[in-house]
């Protein structure tokens, strides 16, 4: 086995177990995470990335990190330049999809306004659509796409709020009996605006930090092949020690000419 430094074969190696442990929050935010509350009523188009794309995602970056653990550990040469391949395409990966992140994320609000304003008034829209609209309501606790107004006083009773559990606002109804109502303040879309750019907020940091931890997973990667290739040959500034570390303490003799003479 070829003698590498073993601070840098154990930082290595542990980058990589901390690697691994990134793959497998990414795979639990994929099991939690989902972009609409609605589950399936309304359901949002204008994704990035799904439960799915997450799970690959988390399961390509557990096996780099296995791979790169495994090679600096075995001090294998083979391994290394695999691990340092992965390393350059996964944060060129990472920073295109990161970049593209951001740019639906800045687009989302006028996607969301473009996808939900044909369908108002909500009134008289189909009675699918109606009913899946009410579901998002009261799963939501919110009281119209935009505003309450989207019903144009037809208010139904999924839009009711109790003042002890949410924020409601008083609104005349006019296909009701009683002259006011007290309906959720909150309209749905806002919420979902909202809860959106959070995920792709969440999205555009583990991807940019996926990018950094490449990089320097690059850097540790390629001084390791160095050092296998080159075992006699310190690296540069990071592996070699200063010369005047190196050198001998001064002797009392030299220290006591330097001293001047009180006489």
């Amino acid at each position: 086995m070829t003698q590498v430094n073993s601070c840098l074969k154990w930082l290595l190696t542990i980058f990589n177990i901390i690697f691994a442990i990134v793959g497998v929050i990414i795979i639990m935010i994929g099991m939690e995470s989902q972009l609409s509350y609605a589950n399936g009523a309304l359901a949002l188009d204008v994704h990035t990335f799904r439960k799915p794309e997450l799970y690959i995602v988390g399961s390509i970056i557990m096996v780099i990190a296995i791979l790169g653990a495994v090679g600096a550990y075995n001090e294998s040469k083979a391994c290394m330049i695999l691990f340092l391949v992965c390393m350059i395409l996964g944060s060129i990966v990472m920073l295109l999809l990161g970049s593209l992140t951001a740019v639906i994320r800045s687009k989302l609000p006028a996607v969301l306004e473009a996808a939900y304003r044909p369908a108002l008034p909500l009134d008289r829209t189909l009675y699918d659509m109606r009913n899946q609209m009410e579901r998002l309501q009261t799963k939501m606790e919110c009281c119209g796409l935009f505003s309450f107004e989207d019903w144009e006083g037809n208010i139904p009773r999924s839009c009711l709020c109790s003042k002890l559990w949410g924020t409601c606002q008083e609104v005349h109804n006019k296909g009701s009996q009683l002259p006011k109502m007290s309906v959720h303040a909150k309209a749905c879309v806002p919420i979902i605006e909202e809860e959106s750019l959070m995920l792709a907020d969440v999205y555009v940091g583990v991807f940019f930090t996926l990018a950094v931890l490449g990089l320097l997973g690059m850097v540790l990667s390629s001084i390791m092949i160095h050092q296998l290739r080159n075992p006699s040959r310190p690296v540069a500034v990071l592996m070699s020690v200063p010369a005047y570390f190196n050198q001998p303490p001064p002797r009392y003799e030299e220290l006591q000419n330097i001293v001047p003479s009180t006489n």
